[in-house]
């Protein structure tokens, strides 16, 4: 995954005092970076993701996802989990083919 230079990119921003307490910095691609905090006695991560909408293929898009859910998966139990961005959610009463993450609630077929 990735674009040109300049073009997109994410980020996280932090406290200068929590530097002390940052474990490990994991970016895929342009969309998606994950942060590991320890405070105290809690690990935490934090995700920050934009999934690609307009003007990205299929492919792009499945990429992101299948990225996101790895990243996902690599948190161990027991430490702690926060995403944010902006994941291009798509409101609307449909959700074929996104069964399994569309609940089918929203307002009339489309945005």
């Amino acid at each position: 995954m990735g674009t040109a230079a300049n073009r997109n990119g994410i980020g996280i921003l932090m406290n200068k005092s929590l530097k002390y307490g940052l474990v490990d910095v994991k970016r895929r691609g342009d969309w998606i970076i994950v942060v590991k905090q320890v405070v105290e006695d809690l690990v935490l991560n934090v995700i920050s993701a934009y999934a690609p909408q307009v003007g990205h293929n299929e492919n792009t898009k499945r990429e992101f996802w299948e990225v996101l859910e790895y990243m996902l998966r690599s948190v161990p139990i027991g430490e702690k989990l926060f995403i944010g961005g902006d994941l291009n959610g798509h409101v609307g009463t449909s959700n074929t083919g996104f069964e399994g993450a569309h609940g089918g609630f929203g307002y009339d077929i489309r945005n």
